[in-house]
């Protein structure tokens, strides 16, 4: 290229450029436009207590081990 190409090229640039500045303007008006947004509480590491009648300490524990009967062979596949 030579140096009056690269030339052009700039002005040709800075013209588009500036051209996409003004339609972006005319087609984005820049007044301001606010909506209201719902505030919610915080989320709080604080619980309060379940209630006795559901969740009592003579209840079942669920995430113990049951175990029904005996087992036979704890390694059925351990030969003799």
């Amino acid at each position: 290229m030579k140096s009056k190409d690269i030339g052009l090229l700039a002005v040709i640039a800075i013209i588009s450029g500036a051209i996409a500045v003004f339609v972006s303007g005319w087609i984005v008006p820049k007044e301001s436009k606010t909506q209201s947004v719902e505030v919610i509480e915080p989320i709080s590491a604080n619980f309060d207590r379940p209630p006795e009648a559901y969740f009592n300490p003579d209840s079942v524990n669920p995430t113990r081990e049951i175990q029904i009967g005996q087992d036979p062979d704890s390694n059925p596949f351990n030969e003799n």
